[in-house]
This record gives C-alpha cells, structure tokens and sequence, in this order.
C-alpha cells in the first residue's frame, strides 16, 4: 500500500483530476484506477486501521529500525538543517526521528490530504515548540513549488529527504528512478535522502499483509469506488466487487485488483462501463526489491547509495542516499 500515510489532497495526483482519470482508467481495455486516489479522509483512516494488523508488518517494522537507527540516520542535522517528507500524512514515523534531531529547527511535510497536514502541524507544534512547521498542500510525485517564505528560510540550509512506508514501491521501476531524480533536484546538492523499502520474501507473507483476514484491506480498496460513488455521482454496487491481492514473483511486485462478482454495468458522468463476471479493475501495484536492487535503482537516478539498516527477518530496508556536490 502507498504512502504510509501514515498521506492532502487540494492538489490532484499525477493526472488530469480525479474525474479524467476515473474515465480515462475505466476506459481501457485493462480498466485501472490510480492507488493515488485511495487516501480521501475515509480511505486515510482506513489505511491508518490496516497499519495496526498483524500481518501488516511493514509499518511495525520500520517503525522498529526509526527507533534503532534514527539518530544514525540524521546525524549531522543541525539547527541550520531542514528535514522534508514526501506524502507525510500523520507524521508519526517523522516524530520518531524528530525526537533523535533536537537540534532541527524546520520540518517540510508534502502530502495531498489537508486534514492530515493540518493535524500533524498541530500535534508537532505542541510536542516540539522550537520547530518550524511548513505544510506543502502538494502531490509529491509531481514539481513541488514551494512557498515564497519557505524558499526564503531554506536559503543556505542542508537538506534532507524523508520518504518512510515503502511508498516508493507504489511506482513502476522507470516511474520510481523519475521519482527519485526529482527528490534529487530538490533536495539539492549534497542532500540526503532517508527512503524505506519493502524486501521480496516468501509470496505467503506478502499476500497475508494486503489480505487481511478482518477485511479491512477489502474496505480500503472499495472504498475507491465509494468514493467515485461520492464525488462523481458513480453508480457502483460495491457488493458486485471483490477485494484481490496476488503476488507476480516474476514482475517483484504484489497487485491489488477489485473483482467483478457478476455482469454489471456502472454509469459515471454519463457514461456506462460494463464488466464482465471475474473481470478486474487494477488499483495498485507494491513492488517489493532485494537491497543491491535498490541501490542499482537508486545509482541509475543519480544518488550515490550509502548504509541500509535492516531488520533481524530482513523485511523492510531502510536506505540512505546521498546527493553528490556537483
């Protein structure tokens, strides 16, 4: 799953909007909807309940190496230091290496959904007094502009990236080495990047983590079409879905899909789409990588690749990345 939003949206991803791309996914012979769209604030506290499952070890995971490795991970971030996250959503994994960087004075979360912005600002401002708090209202996986009065204070400042929860797994290999080339150009020479990745390891335990047995996952995923039912006055019988996860060991990466449980037809802006009995809409891909795939990746985009802490199961990875000086 995306953004461990543990994730504001005013700005829409990567498309054309929200409606363009529902009926432009929906309209291919593969029909396909973007997980980007999975985290209206339904979808946000559902994703927040599935990262308390059991199966669902990534979060608990890396939560556990933050905990270990946080003041490894940020050493050198003095006063004059600013930490950005990419889709940052609640900002509780940032708090763990907040509390290991007492020295840091500005803390740039970006994500799409305000609500999470808006109380992650808040909660910080509390617990943290000395930190300086700027929300980016903004899509990271497209430019960032950032605000006049933030662009401003970054003046002279190092700074450093941080993208948790294995949301570079949601982007397809070409699409995640773009995706690192802009946090590159952003972050600026020198900069460093803190990105968690998700290990391959045996299919059973990936399929487990986005199949729950409570169905929370199966609710996450609908909650898609709810949300085309609310916003753009769909027609979709949520009970004619079914929630699927498989694992393609060939492609490294487990698919989450809706499943039609029948012939049917649902009409969006005024526009029917038929399905078939078992045919599928595609609404995530989670690839998973070995380390030394990771850091090939991460070379081709132009960091140069420094420590991965791990866990003792080798589940999740957490990667540190540095921006070269020139």
């Amino acid at each position: 799953m995306t953004n461990e939003i543990d994730r504001a949206r005013p700005a829409e991803p990567r498309g054309r909007g929200f409606a363009a791309d529902v009926l432009d996914g929906l309209s291919r012979p593969e029909k396909r909807l973007s997980c980007l769209y999975f985290y209206d604030a339904v979808g946000c506290d559902l994703f927040d309940e599935i990262t308390r499952l059991p199966d669902y070890y990534p979060t608990r995971v890396e939560t556990d190496i933050l905990a270990s490795h946080g003041e490894e991970m940020l050493d050198g971030a003095s006063e004059e230091a600013a930490l950005f996250e990419f889709g940052s959503g609640s900002s509780r994994k940032t708090e763990i290496l907040l509390e290991r960087a007492p020295l840091l004075s500005l803390y740039a979360p970006i994500d799409v959904c305000a609500s999470a912005l808006d109380n992650a600002r808040a909660r910080l401002a509390a617990r943290f007094p000395h930190l300086r708090v700027s929300p980016i209202a903004a899509d990271f996986s497209r430019p960032v502009a950032l605000p006049r009065d933030l662009a401003e204070d970054l003046a002279g400042r190092r700074r450093i990236g941080f993208f948790p929860g294995s949301t570079i797994g949601n982007f397809a290999p070409e699409e995640a080495r773009g995706l690192l080339l802009a946090m590159r150009l952003l972050l600026g020479p020198g900069g460093r990047l803190i990105v968690g990745v998700d290990l391959k390891k045996e299919p059973s335990r990936l399929i487990a983590a986005y199949n729950d047995a409570r169905g929370v996952t199966a609710a996450f995923n609908l909650n898609l079409l709810a949300r085309i039912n609310r916003e753009l006055g769909g027609g979709f019988d949520l009970s004619g879905f079914g929630h699927q996860a498989i694992y393609d060991e060939r492609a490294g990466r487990v698919e989450m899909r809706l499943v039609s449980r029948r012939r049917q037809t649902a009409t969006i802006a005024g526009r029917d789409f038929a399905f078939s009995r078992g045919e599928a809409i595609h609404t995530e891909d989670c690839y998973k990588y070995a380390v030394d795939e990771f850091r090939a990746a991460a070379s081709g985009a132009g960091w140069l690749p420094g420590r991965v802490w791990t866990d003792a199961e080798a589940l999740f990875s957490v990667h540190e990345l540095t921006a070269p000086l020139q």
